[in-house]
């Protein structure tokens, strides 16, 4: 069979409770839930621990002594942890593809080429990898289109028999079709509750019936977006890999959230750990930055969608990142909102300049070193 070019969706299965099983291995094989700050709600569950009927999202405080009498175990969220189990997961799937787009936290696209077989071949090796070296079980999802890999990334997860990869390719047209349609059009990504209520309205209920509908009337009816799904789910790449760049003229670090952060103080807690790890980037590459974006958005797939975003300039070029975190917080804080739901984060760096151009002239020494906090941290 002749080589092809395939999207592979790489996702870390119960991301935040498997960090807390990596940072203490007693937890392996019990029920554990992560909490939101301030151990407020329930944000992560192990598979015990659905299993045990822990609802997603449950006020803490309520189910608590049940939960804790089933033998529940609960973690509060540590996103410092997560983060950097999340950077090393990054590198890793780096050695196997040299196109790499992190969706996500706990979710990376990355783009493989070969048959079918030594497709499938590689994503049994990534998931090797990453338990062998990191301890963090992911599965895999192979498709033509990103779309359909987040389809076939659910698939590996919800049969055993596919032992945690699962390559659409592997399936005849008519298989894949049957797949489809047992899909609801809600759960096609990209596709809100409300879109799917109005392709409802006009006979479309599932993944197949949208595949097969007019995409000229999709267009008409739902716009661009809802139209390149329809592409997607036929097999078509319409959606290309946003590879992170990490270079002399950008930094950026941003990932979105496997569940909804609502608080401020949580926020606040994401961005302290975002721009300590730009400010290392930028300190690996010997460099200062002037430029200093900051955003946090809701999901563009729900309504009322809203996008909080700031650029500030500091008054020297600088990579401490002490002085990023507090200039964010008082430039984009005011405007974040506690009701709002936010799926994304992003810290972006800009304007770089050598860190030996800024070296102290004070050749007498008469003035005291500054402290480098970026120094201390790295």
């Amino acid at each position: 069979m002749s080589e092809s070019t395939s999207i592979a969706l790489v996702d870390a299965n119960n991301f935040y409770v498997s960090c807390e099983r990596i940072f203490d291995p007693r937890l392996e094989g019990r029920p554990v839930v992560v909490l939101s700050n301030n151990d407020g709600c329930v944000i992560a569950r192990s598979a015990e621990a659905k299993t045990l009927g822990i609802d997603m999202a449950a006020p803490w405080q309520n189910i608590a002594a049940e939960a804790v009498a089933k033998g529940v175990i609960a973690r509060s969220s540590n996103y410092e942890l997560y983060g950097d189990i999340s950077a090393r997961a990054v590198e890793l799937l780096s050695r196997f593809t040299s196109s790499q787009e992190v969706y996500s936290i706990d979710e990376s696209f990355i783009r493989l080429t070969g048959t079918p077989a030594q497709v499938t071949a590689i994503a049994r090796e990534i998931r090797a990898a990453t338990q062998k070296l990191i301890g963090l079980p992911v599965s895999v999802g192979i498709a033509p289109s990103k779309t359909l890999a987040k389809l076939a990334n659910r698939g590996s997860k919800s049969s055993a028999s596919l032992q945690g990869v699962c390559d659409l390719a592997a399936y005849s047209p008519d298989q894949l079709t049957r797949i489809l349609r047992s899909v609801d059009a809600g759960q096609v990504w990209g596709v809100g509750s409300r879109s799917a209520a109005k392709l409802t309205g006009i006979g479309i209920h599932t993944a197949g019936d949208l595949r097969d509908s007019d995409a000229v009337r999709i267009r008409r009816r739902f716009g661009v977006t809802m139209e390149r799904t329809v592409q997607e789910l036929r097999g078509n790449d319409c959606l290309p890999l946003e590879e992170l760049r990490a270079d002399r003229e950008q930094i950026q670090f941003s990932r979105s959230f496997a569940v909804p952060i609502s608080t401020v103080a949580e926020l606040e807690e994401v961005l302290s750990v975002y721009t300590q790890r730009a400010a290392a980037r930028l300190r690996a590459q010997g460099s200062l930055a002037r430029l200093m974006r900051c955003y946090a958005s809701t999901s563009p797939f729900r309504d009322n969608h809203v996008t909080h975003a700031v650029s500030l300039t500091f008054p020297d070029p600088t990579d401490d990142p002490v002085q990023m975190y507090r200039a964010a917080i008082t430039a984009l804080g005011p405007q974040l909102q506690g009701d709002q739901h936010y799926v994304r984060v992003g810290v972006s760096l800009h304007d770089f300049s050598p860190q030996a151009s800024h070296a102290s002239l004070d050749i007498f020494g008469t003035e005291p070193a500054p402290f480098k906090a970026g120094a201390v941290l790295d």
